[in-house]
């Protein structure tokens, strides 16, 4: 009988996936001239951003979310915002220590967390759930405030990079971009709180998945003990 074979599908051609390739290419042009270009950077950096929104809707309205798009999309945002980071270090270097500080932070809890929900879908351990606590729970399912917190938290990095340039527009007499800077900047630092946040919480749960396999590997050598 003649086996008929599933046509596989290609998830790198997903159109969220496109969308984050994409969105390499417009951080890799926006990297190229942060130091010297603000007005092409920017646009390359606000169109990556926006299209940072729209790769989730085409995931959900295509039924293409997959793994791999979710990493590229986690990956493509932290070194979208470190490459920033770097170059916000360069024109303030009086506050390089922030600004490395923030970059480990972003980048280690978000990796955390992330290996932990791969690890997650893998096994059937009892995890720490942070959706218990009413704050988390609005952050996690309430998709208005977590698209407030990561604009804002961009718009404060973003804010920065464009004061090394040009005040912006006055209002009152005040720059419009250090007036935004101050205004996002409590946000960013309880974003930055959330991110710790989720690091240790990854950190138990990846806890609680190795103290239950090195339980199981202990049964499985005690089974094989000769009795």
């Amino acid at each position: 009988m003649e086996v008929k074979q599933q046509e596989q599908e290609n998830i790198y051609l997903f159109v969220p996936n496109i969308i984050g390739y994409a969105r390499i290419v417009l951080a890799i042009v926006s990297f190229y001239y942060m130091p010297t270009d603000y007005v092409i950077a920017s646009w390359c950096y606000i169109i990556s951003v926006l299209l940072d929104a729209l790769d989730g809707h085409a995931a959900r309205h295509f039924n293409q979310s997959t793994k791999f798009g979710a990493m590229l999309d986690q990956l493509t945002d932290r070194c979208g915002t470190c490459g920033l980071l770097v170059t916000l270090s360069y024109f303030y270097p009086k506050y390089m220590f922030w600004f490395q500080l923030s970059m480990a932070i972003d980048v280690a809890c978000h990796w955390f967390y992330l290996h932990t929900t791969v690890l997650q879908g893998k096994t059937s351990h009892k995890f720490i759930d942070m959706s218990g606590n009413p704050i988390m729970r609005v952050y996690y399912t309430n998709r208005t405030v977590l698209g407030f917190m990561c604009l804002f938290n961009e718009l404060f990095y973003a804010a920065l990079y464009l004061l090394h340039f040009t005040p912006g527009p006055l209002l009152l007499g005040f720059s419009t971009f250090k007036l935004l800077a101050i205004v996002s900047f409590p946000v960013a630092v309880i974003k930055t709180g959330i991110s710790v946040i989720h690091g240790f919480v990854a950190s138990c749960n990846i806890g609680v998945i190795d103290v239950a396999e090195r339980a199981a590997q202990r049964e499985r050598e005690a089974n094989k003990k000769p009795q």
